[in-house]
């Protein structure tokens, strides 16, 4: 007699308001085919973002460089991990046609951890930018980098010197969940990576991410958007955490829209140029937008002749 198989728990039902439409439009399947065609991998798709119906259907999406293997196994991202094949050499050209095809005033460029090269993948980014200059010159570029675990002064000096308009790099989370959600990462190294571009190049804005819902204490979070404003941190994202499978980090809570409404006004009198803090925001959500509104937003500043905080 064959045993019963045993019965899964149900997963949590997600609330209201962090549900979406699965993707159909005709503008997605477009862009999902021009992301093939130059054999370009999309962070949308390879962390499972919940808003690529609504991005790929305006032909926004966030282009990930340096393949689709990550050399690390944060417990909160989809990204496949393992050995990454050979760098590829005609990426940064196919990333600046897509922008180009797309006809995008703004794109926005993350990639992998790739530890296993001796520049962490900082002059594939250089690269990328340099094409993206060269060929859609009007292009505003934000990238969302690593990082660049022991060798980021370095890595961070090259890219700055290319003069990205946005630079992002996410915090994540907490401190204190750092050893169980991002082990590979060093919560304060990221904060000095940030504080280093802001050093090396005032006018390039900085950006970084955090999630809720992984079991973080409010003051945690505080301390977290206090950390970031001592850095210079012009723009604050922050989001739910979602679990992408049952062998990731289980979420905690679903935090509600009056939370996030709450950590975001806390943020905004901070002095941050811009904070973006709704249970679907992700790091490259409205990045264009973002980066028009976080532009003027500096421009206020100055007029009223007051020097960027």
């Amino acid at each position: 007699m064959n045993e019963p198989l045993p019965i899964r728990p149900p997963r949590e039902r997600k609330p209201d308001w962090i549900r979406v439409k699965a993707p159909t439009s005709h503008g997605f399947n477009e862009t999902r085919q021009l992301m093939r065609r130059l054999n370009l991998a999309t962070v949308c798709e390879e962390a499972a973002c919940p808003n690529i119906g609504e991005c790929w259907t305006k032909k926004h999406a966030t282009v990930m460089i340096l393949g689709d293997t990550c050399t690390r196994a944060c417990a909160f991202c989809n990204v496949k991990t393992g050995m990454p094949r050979a760098v590829d050499l005609t990426e940064p050209q196919h990333v600046a046609d897509a922008a180009a095809e797309l006809g995008l005033s703004h794109i926005v460029v993350t990639s992998v951890d790739r530890d296993d090269l001796k520049d962490g993948g900082a002059s594939q980014f250089v690269k990328v930018i340099e094409a993206l200059r060269r060929t859609t010159p009007t292009t505003t570029i934000e990238i969302l980098t690593p990082d660049f675990r022991n060798k980021a002064d370095s890595a961070v000096e090259a890219i700055v010197a290319a003069r990205p308009d946005v630079y992002n790099h996410n915090l994540e989370t907490v401190p204190r969940l750092y050893p169980t959600i991002r082990p590979g990462a060093r919560y304060y190294a990221s904060l000095r990576l940030l504080e280093q571009v802001k050093k090396l190049d005032p006018s390039i804005f900085t950006k970084s991410g955090v999630m809720v819902g992984l079991g973080e204490e409010r003051m945690e979070v505080h301390q977290v958007i206090d950390d970031m404003r001592s850095a210079g941190i012009d723009f604050l994202t922050m989001g739910q955490y979602l679990q992408p499978t049952p062998k990731h980090a289980k979420v905690a809570e679903f935090v509600t829209p009056q939370a996030f409404a709450a950590y975001g006004a806390i943020a905004r009198a901070k002095g941050f140029l811009l904070v973006a803090a709704t249970p679907l925001t992700r790091s490259s959500y409205h990045a264009g937008d973002d980066f028009e509104r976080m532009r003027a937003a500096r421009e206020e500043q100055l007029k009223a002749g007051r020097a960027p905080a």
